[in-house]
């Protein structure tokens, strides 16, 4: 049977058009010539964007944005928790590492925790408390790179704790498996439950002591949270529930800026911040994965899950015996990211096997909320935040409405641990900003979720750098992730492939497998800026509630 030519030509194009659209994302790029906001709340990412067409900075729109989050997801996030971030300034092309992580309070000693009866750090409670950095953090990345007043920065996000706003689908879920975190404190429970009841999807939840302590800190900045009123709802607090803070563990901290670690990845510099955060592991994982061909059957094959696993474990390993605050410790971080000491570590992995019991290497010794913003300058802020586990402490501070983390439960009662409990010392931290670069290209991207950051990041990279990706397929693609119980412990999406699955299993991987869009893989952003042609692109995770919003 003979088509005609015109019919022919018609079917050539409609395939063409088709194969376009058919695709395996949920969602596309935001690609605008303006700002954009990536964040887990389309709401904070509306916030931060109103901020950008304000003519505010990247730095701007990432601080209104955040204290938004900290209404919208306050299991997540919040001024009583820390932050981290990475900021590159697209004029000079100069990196920035802010470090705004608290130290455990002067009299939090293993000692003093001896005494009590423990012989672990506590992973919830008030002596798991240790000096939120994240405002004092805001207020240094702001007097460096802001250009709108700092109190015209919170107003979205007192509006929405006075107001009230309806809850997200997945935040919703996050609230009601928490419900068991805050059970112990009277306060918590007033104010993050409604009628002893955890939020459903689409009910108001308001918090108007909140707004009152973001109004303290919008009118008096940061002293407000570290030396005034805010500052001593903290100690009454502490004090009533027994813990060690004192007003001056609050009025000495100071932010820190840092400068970010890196290693190359094909033809990508790729960017973390040095410890005591745990992104040089991502960094060791790259190495690892780098010094091995990619598999022609693509990234979900077996050979290059299996690589990615096993380069997952080595670098782990290293993680959990070396890093600390290096103001207390050594840590060998130019040595683990070596690239010899990589190859080293590569010839651990069995390519048939996987490895059960994974020790750590002896490297060459020498001297988690997360949003990305780009603004229409093509500055990018990578910005991560967080209270450690679900509603921190399981604490409130009183009349306050915000809850204090439990960072101190990463610490160790181990006096010859590097990341020994000591008072004034920063904590092993698990989240981590991330950026990365090539040419004209320049992305601010990461993910959330405890332990799975450096994986996630590392998997990130590779589904850009080796297969083309583009940042929300990047995202969005199936990943796998660290199981608490370790070992050959792996949670991994159902969107791999049954076939490969098995052919893991039969390897000595033991899989749990979670939904096709699980959020034990963290939720991601993303955002490029091409200098070249001046475009800038957003992505954000379908396994979260957000989106990236542009400016206009």
């Amino acid at each position: 049977m003979k088509i005609p030519l015109g019919v022919g030509v018609t079917v050539l194009v409609l395939t063409s058009s088709m194969s376009a659209r058919d695709r395996s994302t949920a969602r596309s790029m935001t690609i605008t010539r303006y700002g954009i906001v990536a964040t887990s709340h389309v709401q904070a990412a509306q916030a931060g964007a109103q901020i950008l067409a304000r003519g505010g900075s990247a730095i701007d729109a990432a601080i209104a944005a955040n204290a938004v989050l900290g209404v919208t997801e306050p299991m997540m996030n919040g001024i009583g928790g820390d932050l981290f971030a990475i900021y590159w300034d697209a004029k000079t092309g100069k990196l920035y590492g802010l470090n705004a992580s608290g130290w455990a309070p002067r009299g939090l000693t293993i000692e003093h925790l001896r005494a009590k009866g423990d012989i672990e750090m506590p992973g919830a409670g008030i002596d798991s408390v240790t000096v939120p950095g994240a405002v004092a953090g805001w207020q240094a990345l702001h007097q460096r790179f802001g250009r709108l007043a700092w109190k015209d920065l919170f107003q979205s996000a007192i509006s929405y704790a006075d107001e009230g706003y309806p809850v997200p689908e997945i935040i919703a879920s996050y609230w009601k498996d928490a419900d068991d975190w805050f059970a112990n404190d009277a306060e918590s429970r007033r104010i993050y439950l409604i009628n002893g009841k955890t939020p459903e999807v689409g009910q108001i939840f308001r918090n108007p002591d909140l707004a009152k302590a973001l109004r303290l800190v919008a009118d008096q900045g940061a002293d407000a949270f570290y030396k005034g009123d805010i500052a001593r709802a903290i100690i009454s607090t502490s004090q009533s529930l027994g813990g060690t803070m004192a007003l001056d563990d609050l009025a000495d901290f100071a932010p820190e800026w840092v400068e970010p670690i890196s290693t190359t990845y094909r033809d990508w510099a790729i960017y973390e911040l040095p410890p005591n955060g745990q992104g040089m592991a991502a960094l060791e994982m790259l190495n690892i994965m780098e010094t091995s061909p990619l598999s022609p059957d693509g990234p979900l094959s077996v050979a290059e899950l299996h690589k990615k696993i096993e380069a997952m474990k080595l670098a782990y390993a290293d993680l959990e015996r070396y890093n600390a605050d290096p103001r207390f410790a050594k840590v060998p971080v130019k040595g683990i990211l070596s690239k010899e000491y990589a190859r080293d570590r590569a010839k651990l992995i069995d390519p048939n096997k996987a490895n059960c019991e994974v020790a750590a290497g002896s490297p060459p010794f020498s001297d988690t909320t997360y949003l990305s913003v780009v603004d229409r300058d093509g500055n990018i802020v990578s910005l991560i935040q967080s209270n450690y586990e679900a509603f921190g402490a399981g604490i409130t501070v009183r009349g306050m409405g915000f809850a204090l983390q439990d960072r101190g439960a990463l610490f160790s009662l181990d006096p010859a641990s590097p990341n020994a409990l000591a008072p004034r010392k920063r904590p092993f931290h698990t989240i981590i900003p991330a950026f990365m670069q090539r040419g004209d290209e320049h992305i601010g991207f990461g993910i959330m979720g405890g332990a799975n950051q450096p994986l996630a990041h590392a998997q990130f990279v590779s589904n850009i750098a080796d297969y083309g990706m583009n940042i929300q397929e990047a995202l969005e693609a199936p990943r796998f992730t660290v199981s608490p119980q370790r070992g050959c412990n792996i949670v991994i999406e159902s969107r791999v492939s049954a076939e490969v699955r098995q052919k893991l299993t039969s390897m000595g991987h033991q899989l749990d497998v979670r939904r096709e869009y699980a959020t034990a893989m963290g939720r991601g952003q993303a955002v490029l800026h091409d200098s070249k042609s001046n475009v800038n692109y957003g992505a954000s995770d379908a396994r979260a509630d957000g989106a990236a919003i542009p400016e206009k």
